[in-house]
């Protein structure tokens, strides 16, 4: 029985199990996507760390990194109007020093 099982499977038998491995391409890194890209540079930049800004620029096009920070802070608007009971447009005002109107 354990015969036909090894005759089966001959590169885990045969050669040893991480033989197996060793020959398989290394995975490949999963580009960044337009989020995440927003996600760090606007961190960054709160933070003051240009290395990252520049970084973070350079995972995307400038088109997509500006529609991910244009979304992020459409995002973070309705986050905080919801948590503060306000409107959008008084919180986004409220952000930017505006006086209300």
């Amino acid at each position: 029985m354990f015969e036909i099982l090894r005759k089966a499977w001959p590169s885990r038998t045969r050669t040893g199990a991480g033989a197996a491995t060793a020959t398989m391409p290394p995975p490949r890194k999963r580009p960044h996507n337009l989020f995440e890209a927003a996600a760090a540079y606007v961190s960054a930049r709160v933070e003051d760390d240009e290395d990252g800004q520049a970084e973070a620029a350079t995972w995307v096009s400038p088109e997509a990194l500006s529609f991910g920070v244009n979304e992020l802070a459409c995002r973070a608007v309705v986050a905080l109007a919801r948590e503060r009971d306000e409107s959008p447009q008084a919180v986004a005002r409220a952000l930017l020093g505006l006086p209300a109107s």
